[in-house]
């Protein structure tokens, strides 16, 4: 697929926005400019203009997977994944942070899903990746070097760096991370690697209790 940066983001943000503030939702043009330009919540963050947001949404409009909806004072837009391609509410839910936040591990997934789509545990999100991953929509990338868990990357976009990409494998070798056998354990330790290993644990650890936070307070 071939979508471009704000393209996917629009996308990312319709979602979002339909699952998390219905009441708001088709969106208008501000309310969609000020969605994707938002500092929280997005990586990266970035500052799109009107027309910007104008020419991904007549792009996505052409593909079919948006519609500009009726509105009392301003034009509105609405996502069609349900309808084309066909995505399920969970992979939508799934598909939207991976668009919005970039490759997430399994656990930041399961988090940063909760308002839109709550998993009773990781091996019912690793189902829905698994269909997304066989119909082309996301893929598991291998563990970079200082790297504690894998993480799983949209395919919605063909901007992705070339070495940031694997090889495309069938859809039939999809193997969830929690059947993989585990990585063979290495001879000497690396210090620096443990330390870096520490660090994402605890930012990991601290995103989720902001994201607790943030959800008790209503944000």
């Amino acid at each position: 697929m071939d979508l471009d940066a704000a393209e996917v983001r629009v996308l990312g943000c319709l979602i979002e926005k339909q699952r998390t503030t219905p009441d708001v939702y088709p969106l208008s043009l501000n309310g969609l400019r000020t969605a994707c330009n938002q500092s929280t919540n997005r990586d990266p963050v970035v500052a799109y203009d009107d027309d910007t947001l104008r020419d991904a949404l007549h792009r996505l409009g052409r593909r079919g997977w948006t519609r500009l909806a009726s509105g009392a004072r301003a034009a509105k837009y609405r996502h069609l994944l349900d309808e084309k391609p066909g995505l399920a509410r969970d992979e939508q839910a799934v598909l939207a942070v991976l668009m919005l936040r970039g490759p997430q591990t399994l656990n930041e997934l399961r988090t940063r899903t909760e308002r839109m789509q709550p998993f009773a545990d990781t091996a019912e999100l690793e189902s829905v990746l698994g269909r997304l991953a066989e119909r082309g929509f996301a893929e598991l990338q291998p563990r970079r070097p200082g790297q504690k868990e894998q993480r799983y990357a949209h395919l919605l976009s063909s901007d992705l760096d070339e070495d940031e990409r694997p090889a495309p494998a069938p859809a039939a070798t999809f193997t969830p991370p929690s059947q993989q056998a585990p990585a063979p354990a290495q001879d000497v330790a690396d210090p620096l690697a443990e330390r870096v290993d520490r660090l994402e644990s605890d930012l990991a650890e601290l995103a989720r209790q902001v994201a607790q936070l943030r959800a008790a307070l209503g944000e």
